[in-house]
């Protein structure tokens, strides 16, 4: 019994928020950009409800993580021939990935006000 789909391909589950999945078959070459721009183009119907107003907002997450928007299905070692499940949001911004540096900054400027004029008595 063979796959359904080419053995050079990549099969994504895609799964929404509201638990619906889909499958769309994808080549190794193809970036995340291009995957969220094809799943637009081809929104199915029975996601009808879920639609969004444009490709740039849909966020693919794998183990975890957003795919940003250049990373290919090849640059992730997916295994060719088999299904790979990833989760697609809308969401407008990614997490940026020097958020640790955020933090920090934020409480430096927070514990900052009165860093020159106190004094340990």
């Amino acid at each position: 019994m063979g796959s359904r789909f080419p053995t050079d391909k990549i099969n994504l589950r895609l799964i929404l928020v509201t638990g619906k999945t889909k499958e769309f078959i994808f080549s190794p070459n193809d970036s995340a950009a291009d995957i969220a721009q094809h799943i637009f183009d081809n929104w199915p119907q029975e996601w009808a409800e879920e639609g969004v107003s444009k490709a740039e907002i849909l966020r693919l997450i794998y183990q975890g993580r957003f795919l940003h928007g250049n990373v290919t299905l090849g640059a992730l070692q997916l295994p060719l021939g088999r299904t790979t499940v990833m989760h697609l949001v809308p969401r407008e911004n990614l997490p940026e990935p020097n958020s640790q540096d955020q933090r920090q900054k934020s409480k430096e400027r927070n514990s900052g006000c009165c860093s020159g004029t106190c004094s340990i008595l």
